[in-house]
C-alpha cells in the first residue's frame, strides 16, 4: 500500500510575507516548497512523506537555512534569483515545464502559450497550466509568472492574492513587510 521509506528529508517551517511556507530538503537540494497555514501543517507533513517516501526530520539543514536566508532577500527586494540546488522530481514534461518555468526573467511575465512554445508544443497550454500548478517548489522555481495570453491573471495554487503580491514585488510595485 506505501512505499518504503528509502531516505530521510529535513523540513522548516518559515513565516514570511505571504503566508506560513514548509519548506523540504535532502543534504542536497531543496525538493519542496509550498504554502501552508498552520491548520493544515500536519496534512501537508503527511503528503510530504507521501510524496517523497521519506521519513521527516523537524529542524533545518545546511541548504533550509541558506533557502530561508535568500528568501528573506527576496521578500524584502534584494535577490532576484535563488542559487540554492533544487530537485524537483516529475514526470519528463512536468521538468521540462518547470526548467523553463526558471528561465522566465525576474519582473516579466510568460503567458501558458509562451510556456507551452518553450518547452516545444504549442497545443499543449492546457498540459502546461497543469503542470505549473503541480510545481513542488513555489516561488524559487517562479510559477507566478505564468499569465493567461489575454494578460489574464490565470490561476495560482497559493491563491491569487499571493500571485498578485509577488508580481507587484518583482515588478517593483510594492513592499513586504519582513
Amino acid at each position: 500500500m506505501n512505499a518504503a521509506v528509502t531516505s530521510l528529508r529535513s523540513v522548516d517551517w518559515y513565516e514570511s510575507p505571504v503566508g506560513p511556507l514548509i519548506a523540504c530538503a535532502t543534504d542536497n537540494a531543496i525538493c519542496g516548497l509550498t504554502f501552508c497555514d498552520a491548520d493544515r501543517l500536519q496534512q501537508r507533513l503527511q503528503t510530504l512523506r507521501e510524496q517523497h517516501h521519506a521519513t521527516l526530520l523537524d529542524g533545518g539543514n545546511a541548504l533550509l537555512n541558506e533557502l530561508r536566508t535568500q528568501l528573506q532577500d527576496y521578500f524584502s527586494g534584494r535577490r532576484r534569483e535563488f542559487t540554492v540546488p533544487l530537485s524537483a522530481s516529475g514526470s519528463p514534461f512536468q521538468e521540462r515545464v518547470w526548467a523553463a518555468l526558471c528561465e522566465i526573467p525576474y519582473g516579466e511575465t510568460w503567458s501558458y502559450l509562451q510556456l507551452a512554445i518553450r518547452v516545444g508544443d504549442a497545443l499543449a497550454t492546457r498540459a502546461v497550466g497543469y503542470a505549473n500548478g503541480a510545481n513542488p517548489i513555489a516561488i524559487v522555481i517562479p510559477c507566478h509568472r505564468v499569465i493567461n495570453a489575454d494578460g489574464g491573471e490565470g490561476g495560482y495554487g497559493g491563491g491569487l492574492w499571493r500571485k498578485r503580491i509577488l508580481l507587484d514585488l518583482e515588478r517593483g510595485q510594492g513592499t513586504l513587510p519582513l
